[in-house]
């Protein structure tokens, strides 16, 4: 066992982290409203029922003629469990391993004129909180991991004519990152290397560190008339370098400095919208992200000695594909108060099975939506949704040595989720 080991260990598995609490793809997060989530975020960028478009198309602001805000809180309740052995003898599972969650989001909308508008969001699009216990056999590859980010997207729009309007904005994204792993079934290992006793839920390993990072986005909006329209949107990739303390026992437990990049990757919407009679809508959504760009983690400290060099605390592939989700929604006109909508999509998950770990037990997951808008009357109105997430069962084999150790936890992971979520709507 190598000093190596443990830094990769919690380097890795605190930026790929796991999707357990945002049940999106990767570490991403997808809960930006509440009426997006009752229709499970189908048509979000061409449907501009509200100011929590912005989240996803700064060009449907052309659409509002009032200024308009939105604030929104959605509670995340997720269920998953692992069931597994290491070593075909030591039992080593674990149930509810990610913490209920709450997003917050609010955004802003102010018309200029009949052709400009200009708009601020805020709101998150990667995040997420694992906890194992202090003592879980696994300890080495799987203890508390916390990602958080806040994306500040001040935007612009300009509408073209009467069916093109177009879109900008800057994402300011601030991240912060935590986590803790202990030694688990390697005490004695660990003991006979430090020369001292340690127990299974000795800390073998602390990262925390913050970071501010920058992109953009662009939005397109093509209205065939008033109730048909479609969108097209971009959001850059945000490279982040964490910037903090380490401490590890390849730093003979002393604090030390270190940083690690990791890029947010870019992300693409399709969406349309389509009202076919005054009752009734569907509308449609095809997400791209670029997780391709997740190629590996290279985490660097002068005080860093390892396998993979000196000043080298990580050198892992990761070797992300890129990943879809598709979602399709309906949307029912009850009357001038009331609107009910569903929604249905498939997430599917870029990490390739080879790749899987305890910390990132990532799976392909089904969205089951409903929801509902109250209008108070025709400038102030209430959104409420909630969704069931079905997360696939899936195999996890993960060295708790390195990727080709022969001690390795074996076993099955599998993850659901209950999202509610709640939202104010006003124009003045």
């Amino acid at each position: 066992m190598t000093t190596a080991f443990f830094k990769k260990s919690l380097i890795a598995a605190a930026i790929t982290l796991a999707s357990t609490q945002t049940f999106a793809a990767a570490f991403q997060l997808n809960e930006h409203s509440a009426s997006g989530l009752g229709r499970a975020f189908a048509g979000e960028a061409a449907i501009a029922d509200n100011a929590s478009v912005l989240a996803r198309n700064p060009a449907a602001m052309t659409r509002f003629d009032k200024m308009a805000i939105s604030v929104a809180g959605s509670y995340i309740h997720p269920s998953v469990d692992v069931d597994g052995k290491i070593a075909g003898a030591y039992d080593s599972s674990e149930n509810n391993i990610a913490p209920d969650a709450f997003v917050p989001a609010a955004y802003f909308i102010q018309p200029i004129n009949e052709q400009w508008a200009w708009g601020l969001a805020m709101f998150s699009n990667y995040g997420l909180s694992t906890e194992y216990s202090d003592n879980f056999s696994g300890g080495a590859v799987a203890g508390n991991t916390e990602l958080m980010t806040i994306n500040l997207n001040p935007n612009i729009a300009y509408r073209i004519d009467s069916q093109w309007s177009l879109g900008a904005g800057l994402n300011l994204v601030y991240a912060k990152a935590e986590l803790n792993r202990r030694a688990g079934v390697l005490a004695p290992a660990v003991s006979q290397q430090l020369g001292t006793q340690v127990s299974p839920d000795t800390k073998l390993a602390h990262l925390k560190g913050d970071d501010w990072g920058w992109g953009w986005n662009l939005g397109a909006m093509y209205e065939v008339n008033e109730d048909h329209r479609f969108a097209l949107t971009y959001r850059s990739q945000v490279d982040i370098t964490f910037e903090g303390d380490y401490q590890g026992t390849s730093s003979r437990m002393q604090k030390v400095d270190g940083k690690l990049p990791l890029d947010l990757p870019a992300q693409a919407e399709f969406a349309g919208y389509h009202r076919l009679n005054p009752q009734f809508a569907v509308h449609y959504s095809v997400n791209w992200t670029d997780w391709s760009a997740f190629k590996e983690l290279n985490a660097t400290s002068d005080s860093c000695v390892s396998a993979d060099g000196a000043g080298v605390c990580l050198y892992k592939p990761e070797e992300f594909k890129d990943s879809m989700r598709y979602a399709i929604g309906g949307t029912w006109y009850v009357n001038p108060s009331w609107e009910a909508r569903v929604g249905l999509a498939y997430d599917n998950t870029p990490i390739e099975a080879e790749y899987r770990s305890l910390s990132i037990p990532d799976s392909d997951r089904v969205w089951y939506s409903a929801g509902a808008t109250y209008h108070i009357n025709p400038d102030m109105s209430v959104d409420f949704g909630m969704t069931y997430i079905d997360g696939k069962s899936v195999d996890v084999n993960e060295g708790l040595t390195g990727h080709d150790s022969q001690l390795r936890w074996k076993g099955t992971s599998h993850g659901d989720a209950f999202l509610a979520a709640a939202q104010f709507n006003m124009m003045f």
